[in-house]
């Protein structure tokens, strides 16, 4: 089998979709039958009451990454061919480790390097931070989709975004692929769109084709543990998601 596609999904500025973004993704790759792991990095927990998983077993990841308890062990069915490793407010205890940093960053690649020949996806929905958790997702994938608002602050987000990944560069042991994916779009205003623009101009070819709206639909979603796939197949929403699911499988993107 070849190796799973790992991508953290990631921005350093809160209120920009990135849990949306990684629930609807996960599920829109399973309803296409590839086999998937999400893996809930945030102690907020939010990616694991998105999609309707209660944890009740405290602590369970970081139990994993700092002893040896499996991570098949603690993986949950969400869905069919989705499986979740839920999260809890004990990760919060990973960022407090101290020594070295490369080896403490290594703890969920070396993890996920013998556990996961199952899966075609491994998304992680990584806490709103720099510290360890960030530099474990990093170190364990070879993919990042951030997603960013149409706005001036999310611009700002990113520009933080990427000094966060040149001060991680030289422990990063390869080159990882970066997308853009606009969220809570707005396409009827003049900013979104000069933003837009922008972005297409400073990173051709990186910025995935799809915009998702801004939508009361997806902020009703965690509220129920659904995905817009099954909360509102037929509304614009669902069809957005499916329609990035194919730009992440055929990398389809703005060219500038």
């Amino acid at each position: 089998m070849s190796r799973a596609r790992v991508i953290s999904v990631l921005n350093q500025k809160g209120g920009v979709g990135k849990t949306t973004l990684t629930t609807n993704l996960a599920h829109g790759l399973a309803i296409r039958e590839f086999n998937v792991l999400a893996i809930d990095l945030d102690p907020q927990a939010q990616l694991t009451a998105s999609l309707g998983v209660l944890n009740e077993t405290q602590k369970v990841l970081e139990k994993s990454l700092l002893g040896n308890t499996s991570l098949d062990s603690i993986t949950i069915g969400a869905r069919e061919k989705l499986n979740v490793i839920p999260a809890s407010h004990g990760l919060s205890e990973l960022d407090k480790l101290s020594g070295n940093g490369a080896e403490s960053g290594l703890l969920l690649k070396n993890r996920l390097a013998t556990e996961t020949e199952k899966y075609d996806f491994i998304l992680i929905d990584c806490p709103p931070s720099s510290g360890l958790l960030v530099l474990n997702a990093l170190l364990a994938s070879n993919e990042i989709i951030t997603p960013m608002t149409g706005d001036y602050l999310g611009l700002q987000g990113l520009a933080y975004l990427m000094r966060t990944l040149k001060r991680f560069e030289a422990i990063l042991d390869q080159a990882l692929t970066q997308w853009v994916v606009l969220s809570r779009f707005q396409a009827r205003r003049r900013l979104s769109q000069e933003v837009k623009n922008r972005l297409k101009k400073y990173f051709p070819n990186k910025i995935l084709k799809t915009d998702i709206s801004e939508s009361v639909i997806l902020a009703e979603c965690p509220g129920f543990g659904k995905t817009v796939f099954e909360y509102r197949p037929t509304s614009k929403s669902a069809a957005e998601y499916h329609s990035l699911v194919d730009d992440l499988l055929m990398e389809r993107t703005h060219h500038g």
